[in-house]
């Protein structure tokens, strides 16, 4: 593969991975239909709803074709989600909590990653990574209510 293409994979990767979290909150959301959880996940999926504009942009002008599934790892999420619905709310936020962390190893990859543009790797640094610790602050906040 060339370098561009070893980008469009990557961007594809993180893609999936955003359009996993969006339908995990998703699920979270209709667990947690009260306040304060539904604003706060409301807030995270809207920035995982970004997340995912932002890669599929990225993917596009490189010209590659956007990922328009979670694949795996959505598969993966629902199944954790799934579980920790029966279990209860903190299960759920820790369930959270560890997708948000997966995130974030996933977006330090493509930071190391030489083969991942520069375009790519400044919204990540800006906005995309910086936003997922935010995400588990805000989840752990509402796991110590």
């Amino acid at each position: 593969m060339n370098s561009s293409q070893d980008c469009i994979s990557v961007c594809n990767s993180l893609l999936r991975g955003e359009l996993s979290a969006v339908e995990t909150y998703n699920q979270a959301i209709e667990k947690f239909g009260t306040e304060p959880e539904f604003t706060a996940l409301q807030s995270i999926k809207t920035d995982h709803i970004e997340a995912v504009g932002t890669l599929r942009q990225h993917v596009l002008e490189m010209g590659g074709t956007p990922a328009d599934g979670s694949g795996a790892w959505g598969t993966f999420a629902k199944a954790v989600e799934g579980g920790a619905k029966l279990l209860g709310e903190s299960p759920a936020l820790s369930a959270l909590i560890a997708g948000e962390e997966h995130g974030i190893s996933e977006y330090e990859d493509a930071l190391k990653d030489d083969n991942v543009m520069e375009e790519i790797k400044h919204p990540i640094r800006s906005r995309l990574f910086p936003a997922l610790q935010v995400h588990i602050d805000a989840l752990k906040r509402l796991q110590n209510r």
